[in-house]
């Protein structure tokens, strides 16, 4: 079971948010830290992935949304 990431981007798009609002709001000074983990080039820790999944308005018990059999 992996991150989908396709999951976290469509979330972050519906919500009108860009990669630069995302780094912000993790506390991060360049879009690049974000975007790498968005694409999969680097994985969300889980702190982090918990950190995104508050700041799309999802809940804890929602988490498993984000989540896939097949890695992306």
């Amino acid at each position: 079971m992996g991150v989908d990431y396709l999951r976290v981007k469509a979330e972050r798009i519906a919500k009108g948010y860009t990669q630069d609002y995302m780094a912000e709001q993790m506390g991060w000074s360049d879009r690049a830290r974000y975007a790498k983990r968005e694409n999969g080039i680097v994985s969300f820790d889980a702190d982090e992935l918990a950190k995104v999944v508050h700041i799309l308005g999802f809940s804890k018990d929602q988490i498993g949304i984000f989540f896939t059999d097949s890695v992306h």
